[in-house]
């Protein structure tokens, strides 16, 4: 027996590497209990406008390793309202389908916990590329977004150590600075700058002098977009070093692309894990991993809560830019 004979996935907000893969899991192992599947197009807009289509096998075939999201993705404003969401449940249930799976990030699994406290059975997946969403150690998408970052700073150190420059890399993360950090350490970045851990820049410019009189030819300040604006570090750090500071805003480059093995494997267990524990009756959950473990947290919890900064790793990568 299972508590779901029907479900629907989704993915919302802003795209990332791995949702494809999510997808694929959440269809193929649906049909291989024996469920029917459905895919919501254009996320919460599309659940209000009814726009559903029923899923086979061959409708995730060869998508495992494109970046993006088949299902597309758009903001939805009238889902924020209660009578949005009174909506989104009833289209549901005029469907029959029995439960939903979410994949992306904070705002989505608002909307996700919004149609649980409706009656839905709803699993979330932390799909951004962010690294935002508690009780995971990892969000799908987040290690295609720190190798993008780490392939384009060591681009970017060539060219600046032929010129003897500084550059400021601005990334992604306006809350969570974790592309940043983990960006930066593993490209030997001299300076991380977070929007979770306060900095003078007048510093960073006094290590920039010290550094460059010691012999060293070049530097790279990676600053997540949240902390500051790549210009505003740049004119600053050269107003105060006198050394030229050169700006590289990655931008969106940094959701696109083929996913990692690594993002594929997360999103292929925790698609696969969504839909089993939908069958065993959870709902109102969130899919993630700890410590190599798949683990299930209340979707209420999650969305009042604030994943903690890494500062060992943030001291490590202090330690290290000497």
């Amino acid at each position: 027996m299972t508590a779901v004979k029907s479900i629907a996935v989704l993915t919302s907000g802003g795209d990332s590497q791995g949702m494809n893969a999510a997808v694929r899991a959440v269809v193929r192992s649906g049909l291989f209990h024996g469920l029917k599947v459905y895919g919501v197009q254009r996320g919460f807009q599309g659940l209000l406008n009814d726009d559903l289509r029923e899923m086979d096998l061959r409708s995730v075939g060869d998508i495992i390793q494109r970046g993006g999201t088949i299902l597309q993705t758009a903001r939805c404003k009238e889902f924020l309202t209660p009578e949005g969401q009174q909506r989104g449940a009833d289209v549901l249930r005029e469907r029959g389908i029995d439960g939903l799976v979410v994949l992306g990030g904070d705002g989505s699994y608002q909307g996700a916990n919004k149609l649980s406290k409706l009656g839905i059975k709803t699993m979330g997946l932390p799909g951004t590329i962010d690294n935002d969403i508690p009780f995971t150690d990892a969000t799908i998408g987040f290690d295609t977004a720190v190798s993008i970052v780490v392939d384009a700073i060591n681009k970017i150190r060539d060219t600046m150590s032929s010129h003897e420059r500084s550059s400021i890399v601005e990334v992604m993360g306006r809350h969570c600075g974790d592309i940043a950090l983990y960006a930066g350490l593993a490209s030997g970045a001299e300076t991380i700058l977070v929007p979770e851990v306060p900095f003078d820049l007048a510093e960073v410019a006094d290590r920039m002098k010290n550094n460059f009189a010691k012999g060293k030819r070049h530097s790279i300040i990676i600053v997540a977009e949240g902390a500051a604006k790549g210009e505003d570090v740049s004119q600053k750090i050269t107003d105060l070093s006198g050394i030229e500071a050169r700006v590289t805003v990655l931008g969106h480059i940094q959701r696109g692309g083929t996913p990692t093995a690594v993002d594929r494997i997360l999103a292929s267990r925790l698609g696969d894990f969504a839909v089993r524990k939908l069958m065993e009756g959870d709902s109102g959950k969130s899919c993630g991993v700890i410590k190599g473990e798949l683990t299930l947290t209340d979707i209420d919890t999650v969305v009042n809560s604030k994943k903690p900064f890494d500062m060992d790793m943030y001291e490590l990568a202090l330690r290290l830019s000497q």
